[in-house]
């Protein structure tokens, strides 16, 4: 009797967040989708597609795109184009940064799990990094705080975890148990690392953890205030993921 191999169409939106070339023609793609986390795809021939469904499966394009599953492997049928963030080439900085939210991502998000939020996170950081609508500091403070918080890490910043002050004026923030504590409250026992900020920094980081999609981007902090959030957030990332990150360091030497 003859082998049959069953080929699985599947259709899914995602955005492009690595391709890696395989000899001359063929590449492999990295998608963010909605609700099965990151895919490896296999592009055949994909030196040679022109079109749509070249521009596509390019980095950080977001595509419908049509798969086919044989076995345990993923194969591009054909890709149309939703969105290609070419405003992202204007500047090393911006690639740099998107490059870093990739990486990010590809190591965090987990497989077959529900992430429309954070799709969405990750395409509304790079339309405004696309736009110039919103300062690189920003963007990144947002998409960490934002991610953590989808992924479980979310800070623990109602109250003073001790006696319960809801907005002390001076505040030690623990990287370790993503916690804070008055000055009250806070004194030797407390080890760890720890950032002490002011109140607009609370208030920045409860914005960004608890507020819907549609009012995540529309807040403002000082110059002074901005510096610490991005401090915090990166920190804070860096220590709950446990994980350095090249494309961040490279994203640092060009900014």
């Amino acid at each position: 009797m003859p082998y049959i191999l069953r080929i699985l169409m599947i259709t899914i939106e995602g955005i492009v967040l690595r391709e890696r070339s395989v000899g001359e023609q063929d590449k492999f793609i990295d998608i963010l989708t909605r609700d099965r986390g990151v895919l490896e795809a296999s592009v055949k021939g994909a030196k040679k597609i022109n079109g749509k469904s070249g521009s596509s499966s390019q980095l950080f394009a977001y595509s419908r795109f049509c798969l086919d599953q044989r076995r345990n492997m993923l194969y591009l049928n054909s890709a149309e184009p939703l969105h290609i963030f070419y405003g992202l080439r204007d500047s090393l900085t911006k690639i740099s940064l998107a490059s870093y939210f990739s990486e990010v991502l590809r190591f965090c998000v987990i497989p077959e799990a529900q992430n429309n939020d954070i799709l969405r996170l990750t395409l509304n950081c790079l339309h405004y990094l696309e736009k110039n609508e919103r300062s690189e500091e920003f963007l990144k403070a947002v998409f960490e705080l934002r991610l953590m918080s989808e992924i479980g890490f979310m800070p623990d910043i109602v109250a003073c975890r001790e006696c319960g002050t809801f907005e002390p004026e001076e505040i030690f923030f623990s990287i370790t148990d993503g916690g804070f504590y008055c000055s009250d409250c806070f004194g030797e026992g407390h080890g760890g690392n720890y950032m002490r900020v002011r109140l607009p920094v609370l208030r920045a980081v409860r914005h960004i953890v608890l507020a819907d999609f549609g009012r995540l981007f529309n807040f403002r902090v000082t110059e002074g205030t901005m510096s610490a959030l991005s401090q915090l957030a990166e920190e804070y990332t860096q220590a709950h993921l446990e994980k350095s990150f090249p494309t961040l360091e490279f994203y640092r030497s060009v900014k």
